[in-house]
């Protein structure tokens, strides 16, 4: 299992495109990724739970990673909320 967590820093939150992004980025891996905020988590694989969460600027999320390719998807993950969150 990896995981690591996420400052965002988008003044407005993970909307509707960056979400939408995010879940067909989740989509190129096999591992099953969960994104948390606070007490609440999501399969990231779903856009309406991720919507779901809230994530607004200044939330800090926690992105779990488990399955065969885990290391890659990580490394990948925090690329894109790098670059767009």
């Amino acid at each position: 299992m990896q995981e690591f967590e996420y400052k965002i820093t988008d003044e407005i939150g993970m909307h509707a495109r960056p979400a939408g992004l995010f879940v067909k980025e989740v989509g190129k891996f096999q591992s099953r990724v969960t994104i948390q905020k606070d007490e609440k988590s999501a399969d990231a694989a779903r856009l309406l739970s991720v919507m779901g969460l809230g994530i607004k600027q200044n939330d800090t999320v926690r992105v779990t990673v488990e399955g065969e390719d885990e290391i890659t998807a990580k490394s990948a993950l925090e690329k894109f909320f790098k670059a767009n969150l």
